[in-house]
């Protein structure tokens, strides 16, 4: 019987308490937290595409590109575990201009690049040794997790300030949050599209560095609701 009524009282308190806080004068305020970073990997996926009317000859001429392909990725020093097959096809397609069969041999590699300075000698030479068809690149951070908590920090901050300069004016003070909602997002960087990433590489004038990393926005953002005092 004792904690039964013990219980009920706690509960009492509870939506007295709940009921205290949703009446008090509150303030919602909204906060950023940025940071800007450099990266510090990037992952790459590109394939090599081969097309002709046999398919034995297809598979072969394409399997032979990525023998090469696969070499120089180990010769440039990229660990084996850095780097894997994705997708291995082989389709019969139909030219309807031409009124005739086809086949299209394709594989797909990626690879997570944890040397960020080789990007350059890595990107020439797998369009020399054969890749024809780059599909993303991709600049991340190894410490991505530690950025974000900081800028959730920083977020925080922000509101908490925002909150105060409003309040200041009224002769009041910003009592505790009760409320916190968290809608971060982290945008990582696409800098170029394949057909034109290609079409550099491809060009025998084109500058030695073919394409610039630049930051990554680390960005969160926050709704806070605090008590008004």
């Amino acid at each position: 019987m004792k904690k039964l009524f013990l219980i009920l009282m706690t509960m009492i308190a509870f939506v007295s308490q709940a009921q205290e806080q949703k009446s008090a004068p509150q303030i919602s305020i909204s906060g950023e937290g940025k940071i800007s970073v450099k990266p510090d990997l990037v992952i790459l996926n590109f394939g090599i595409e081969n097309t002709g009317n046999d398919a034995m000859e297809v598979k072969k001429n394409n399997d032979q590109t990525v023998d090469k392909v696969l070499k120089y990725i180990k010769n440039l020093g990229v660990s084996i575990a850095d780097f894997q097959t994705i997708n291995v096809s082989l389709n019969r397609n139909y030219d309807y201009d031409k009124k005739k069969y086809f086949y299209q041999a394709s594989q797909s590699i990626t690879i997570n690049l944890k040397d960020i300075s080789k990007y350059d000698s890595l990107m020439l030479g797998l369009v020399d040794n054969g890749i024809n068809n780059i599909s993303n690149v991709e600049f991340k951070s190894s410490k991505i997790e530690e950025y974000k908590s900081e800028a959730r920090k920083l977020a925080i901050k922000d509101a908490k300030h925002k909150a105060e300069d409003y309040v200041f004016v009224l002769n009041q003070k910003i009592g505790k949050a009760i409320l916190i909602n968290d809608t971060s997002q982290t945008y990582f960087p696409r800098p170029m599209y394949k057909s034109t990433m290609l079409a550099s590489m491809a060009d025998v004038s084109a500058p030695n560095e073919t394409l610039a990393s630049g930051e990554i926005d680390v960005t969160a953002n926050v709704s806070v609701t605090f008590i008004l005092e």
